[in-house]
């Protein structure tokens, strides 16, 4: 099995929880799949645990991806690597199919060098995203990280810690309105592929807001997007 190639031009392309088309999302093997191709970054989710870690999830439970109903801010990392997570074909036989933790997935990026497109899923306090941060300066990889969340507040606590830095907001539809609040808070835009216009990817271009969208897997509808003049195309199997 291989990636779809599509005519990407100067679109920076995303891999999805890391090439998840090919491998189980959000693993060290989906990230490493990702990293040996030529992606520009590689997406993930992270929440917390009880005992105060950062794992690689995209729910909030491993029921979806385990079998298992295991809540991620009820268990601690060590109860989490316990588990194993099905493969694509729904087998549960490799050993090597477990939740990751933050500390791996920047380990993966930087030795690929590749950037980083950290969702932050729980609702993080201040001092959670202080602690998220300190981790990524520890591996000296803070300029490759881009900051993505739904939860606007998270985007605005690493707007008090990191003025400048790149932030975008996961959202459904561009309206004037989010174009004046992103505008505002020098935020970018993260949006469903599927409400997305070539007028609101130009109307956010004339306010200075960089868009990515997500999650394009079709090559015909990837390649319009490009000739829309899309910054970013996140996807599962595009490449």
């Amino acid at each position: 099995m291989n990636t779809i190639k599509f005519n990407k031009q100067n679109t920076r392309v995303i891999a999805h929880r890391g090439l998840s088309g090919i491998e189980a999302e959000n693993t060290n093997s989906a990230f490493v799949a990702a990293a040996n191709r030529s992606y520009y970054a590689i997406e993930t989710d992270i929440h917390r645990t009880c005992d105060g870690h950062f794992v690689i999830s995209h729910d909030d439970n491993l029921m979806r991806v385990s079998g298992k109903e295991i809540s991620l801010a009820s268990s601690s990392l060590s109860e989490l690597q316990d588990v194993i997570l099905f493969d694509k074909d729904g087998t549960m036989d490799r050993i090597d199919l477990r939740p990751s933790r933050l500390e791996d997935y920047l380990k993966i990026c930087k030795k690929y060098e590749k950037h980083s497109v950290l969702e932050l899923k729980s609702d993080f306090t201040d001092e959670e995203i202080i602690k998220i941060i300190s981790i990524i300066k520890d591996f000296d990889y803070l300029d490759m990280v881009t900051f993505i969340s739904f939860n606007y507040e998270n985007l605005l606590r690493v707007r008090k810690i990191l003025p400048t830095h790149p932030a975008q907001y996961l959202f459904w539809k561009i309206t004037p309105e989010e174009i004046e609040r992103l505008k505002r808070d020098r935020i970018d835009a993260d949006v469903c592929c599927k409400e997305l216009t070539r007028e609101q990817i130009e109307a956010c271009h004339r306010a200075g807001i960089a868009v990515n969208c997500w999650t394009v897997d079709s090559k015909d509808e990837g390649e319009r997007l490009v000739e829309w003049g899309i910054d970013y195309i996140t996807t599962n199997i595009l490449e």
